[in-house]
């Protein structure tokens, strides 16, 4: 967007990074380009299946005290709060009786009405609850999605009301099917929410919103390189830390990079046999969204800009013959072994960290389900034999590209010598040559407009016979005294004949329910369990427990956690709290084709049920799979474990041991 422009001869830095913090209009006219050429670039990136996604400024304008011409040719002058080139005027910031500071400014971060009505660190506040300001925020965020640009990366709205968040997202337009996305596609939002434990506004209220920066995972994985034995805890749902779905996770940004932005505990491209390590490690677990971060050397002074032209454009990136980058940019992203790594976590998306892992504090190992496995070396070499896991067979290590052979019983010489790069990876699928290799995608479900070359993951085989143990997680964060319940089965609109008798209703599938403990916590759930006979949509079946002289509102599930001190543990959860757990025997012979449909119902005055669901063509996991047909519920696995998330259409499907 058009931004501020501080030129040389002034008391302050000339053009400095965050000039670009600080909108003068939504003009596509910065120091990196004018409109048509990002237009070209958004397009040509479509053309080869590289998505662009916009850093959007929409909490605020340029700073008070500032006036003159923007990056764009556009006046204005703050104190005044005249941006015309949007159009500006008083009437869209926020009025000054509802910040509650005696300067105007955010100062108290326990106030959450202190940190979203005031102006932080200056800079001009927008009125977020403005009609006409959500309107234009939407226009511009249309304007980029007309254009081609696939999502936002939404800065300082930890600063804004999630209300009017999601007002400004719900007017914007959906993604742009000239530029290849399929019709009806969403953009993909992420917000930066700076939670560290410090204040009043937490991740967890911006849930709903898309994915939300976890900033202590930084803390995490600066502590865990530093001391090994930390790294198993890298996700703390007790510390507050964003749930695994909703989460978007970096090693370092462009803000604390530099000791901004809630830093203190973070390694960058200055530490790089660290870095290397953190990334790694980062694109290794499968917790959150991943971002890599890829930088320019601004040595030590912090305010300093990106590499420019004698006009202070923007430089060219000039890339070297063995494929670094010179001319002032680090490019931290095609580091080998960070390259690398990037094809290794599409190819296990989705499979969980098996109970195969090794740290002794300079070596840890672990595998990704049976679909890859992972080693790093904090110093010094290391030839070991280790169980990765794995199927037997010859995988080609993908930093080193030696050959690695895996036994029958899943061992294999795990051997690290390269000191710059102490790295190993293995993955099915995975290739160490050129040539991108992915087996999954991790996140916004977007199509290429040219495929990215795939080759399909392992799918296990339905299993469409007999009776077996099928899983159920939905997480759901509730309240206190509400419930989680499911109703299914197969749906009247695919198999003809369905009854309102649930007795004789053949979409009804037949189940009994596994216990999942004798303690209190379960007390609800093995009550209402009690005479539920069937997966079905009806709701309590005749003869079915009560709890408390309540009646169940369908087939009851229990909240568990994936932390073993917390008395709702279950060693089957490994993705935090809030996963509301069903366990049954189920007559597989009554799905179709293996499968089966499912809602989700929170009871007590709580959400009621879940919209219609659009559930991703593939579930992800080491069963995956796609339903046989297309449905406005969930669609599970019978026999397998299955993970979904409430009103969303993500679906991972395990292997149940």
């Amino acid at each position: 967007m058009e931004h501020l422009v501080i030129p040389e001869g002034t008391s302050e830095p000339a053009y400095p990074w965050w000039q670009r913090y600080q909108p003068i209009s939504y003009k596509f006219e910065s120091r990196s380009g004018n409109h048509d050429e990002f237009v070209d670039m958004v397009q040509r990136c479509n053309a080869v299946g590289v998505r662009i996604f916009v850093d959007a400024v929409v909490n605020h304008m340029a700073g008070l005290g500032r006036s003159g011409t923007g990056s764009g040719g556009s006046s204005f002058d703050s104190d005044q709060h005249d941006f015309p080139g949007v159009p500006y005027t008083d009437v869209d910031f926020t009025p000054r009786e509802m910040c509650n500071s005696g300067d105007g400014n955010v100062n108290n971060y326990g106030d959450p009405e202190n940190v979203r009505n005031c102006n932080l660190v200056g800079l001009t506040d927008l009125y977020g609850a403005s009609s006409e300001v959500r309107q234009k925020v939407a226009d511009y965020f249309s304007s980029a999605v007309d254009i081609g640009v696939a999502g936002f990366r939404v800065d300082a709205a930890k600063h804004m009301w999630p209300d009017d968040l999601k007002a400004m997202m719900d007017l914007t337009n959906n993604l742009n099917t000239d530029q290849g996305f399929p019709a009806n596609t969403r953009p993909f939002f992420y917000h930066e929410v700076i939670d560290r434990n410090d204040g009043a506004v937490t991740v967890q209220q911006y849930y709903g919103l898309g994915r939300i920066t976890e900033f202590r995972y930084c803390q995490k994985i600066t502590w865990g390189i530093d001391d090994f034995s930390q790294l198993w805890g890298i996700y703390d749902p007790g510390w507050g830390m964003a749930d695994p779905d909703k989460a978007f996770v970096f090693v370092d940004n462009h803000d604390n990079q530099r000791g901004h932005g809630g830093a203190g505990d973070t390694i960058t491209y200055k530490q790089p046999h660290n870095y290397r390590l953190g990334v790694a490690f980062t694109l290794a677990q499968p917790y959150g969204f991943t971002r890599i971060m890829s930088s320019y050397d601004f040595g030590t002074d912090t305010d300093v800009g990106p590499p420019h032209k004698s006009d202070w454009s923007t430089d060219d990136v000039v890339v070297t013959a063995d494929g670094q980058c010179s001319n002032g940019w680090v490019c931290e992203h095609r580091w080998p072994s960070i390259t690398k790594m990037v094809r290794f976590r599409n190819a296990v998306a989705g499979a969980l960290t098996a109970d195969n892992k090794y740290n002794d504090g300079n070596v840890v190992a672990f595998s990704r389900g049976n679909l890859g496995f992972f080693a790093m070396i904090k110093q010094g070499t290391l030839s070991m034999n280790l169980q990765t896991g794995m199927p037997a067979g010859t995988y080609s290590e993908l930093v080193t590209c030696a050959d690695v052979t895996v036994n029958g019983d899943g061992t294999a010489q795990i051997t690290i010598t390269n000191e710059e790069e102490p790295i190993f990876a293995i993955c099915q699928g995975c290739s160490c040559d050129d040539a991108p290799i992915v087996t999954a995608t991790q996140g916004p479900d977007i199509t290429p407009t040219t495929p990215v070359p795939t080759t399909p993951g392992p799918t296990e085989p339905s299993i469409t016979d007999g009776v077996h143990r099928t899983v159920i997680f939905v997480q759901k964060q509730t309240n206190d005294g509400q419930d989680l319940f499911v109703r299914g089965g197969i749906d009247a609109t695919v198999r003809p004949g369905c009854t309102d008798d649930v007795t004789t209703d053949p979409c009804a599938i037949d189940h009994t329910v596994n216990s999942l403990g004798t303690t209190t916590h379960y007390d609800k759930y093995n009550a209402w369990s009690e005479g539920d006979t069937k997966l079905d949509w009806f709701g309590a079946e005749a003869g079915q427990g009560t709890y408390g002289g309540q009646a169940a509102s369908g087939t009851p599930l229990a909240w568990t956690s994936s932390n073993p001190s917390n008395p709702g543990y279950q060693p089957l959860n490994k993705y935090g709290d809030h996963y509301w757990m069903l366990d049954v025997d189920m007559d597989c012979s009554q799905t179709e084709q293996g499968w089966f449909e499912l809602k989700a119902f929170v009871s007590n005055s709580g959400d009621g049920w879940e919209g219609d669901i659009a559930q991703a063509g593939n579930c992800k996991g080491a069963a995956g799979g796609s339903a046989p047909y297309a449905t406005k519920n969930h669609v599970g696995r019978c026999g397998y474990l299955n993970v979904f998330s409430f009103d969303s259409g993500s679906c991972t499907v395990e292997i149940l041991a």
